[in-house]
């Protein structure tokens, strides 16, 4: 196996750079927009046309990340939890969204460390999401 594209994860710096910056997180955010797309869950909650959806996520995982705070310079404060609240979201989606990003993250060779610590990170936010019991 060659070696991953993304250096080791260095405690110094933040997840965005660890992700490579904003060409990595953009990459990171193409794969994983694939495979929520595909997913068939998570993919009828999205419009087809999934441009505008990337670049704001895009946004968003930068400033979430550490990177530049890109969404609260376009958007305003993020308030994520209610932007979402016209999605049903529930627990199992939620597991879905984050297995799509893990499958994302090894997808693009995320060294394992760094895979963890990400997807850990994410996990708070889309639990918070939720807003609807399990079907």
């Amino acid at each position: 196996m060659e070696e991953s594209w993304y250096p080791s994860m260095n405690p110094n710096d933040s997840i965005y750079v660890s992700l490579g910056g904003a060409e990595g997180l953009h990459c990171l955010v193409e794969v994983f927009y694939s495979k929520v797309q595909a997913h068939p869950q998570l993919g009828p909650l999205f419009p087809e046309d999934i441009a505008p959806v990337l670049e704001k996520q895009y946004q968003f995982l930068s400033q979430f990340f550490g990177g530049p705070a890109l969404f609260s310079e376009l958007h305003g404060h993020p308030m994520m939890r209610a932007r979402h609240m016209h999605i049903p979201i529930t627990p199992e989606r939620a597991e879905e969204w984050l297995q799509c990003m893990k499958e994302a993250l090894e997808e693009r060779e995320v060294e394992e460390s760094l895979r963890v610590f990400v997807l850990n990170r994410l996990a708070g936010p889309a639990h918070h999401f939720v807003n609807m019991p399990q079907e």
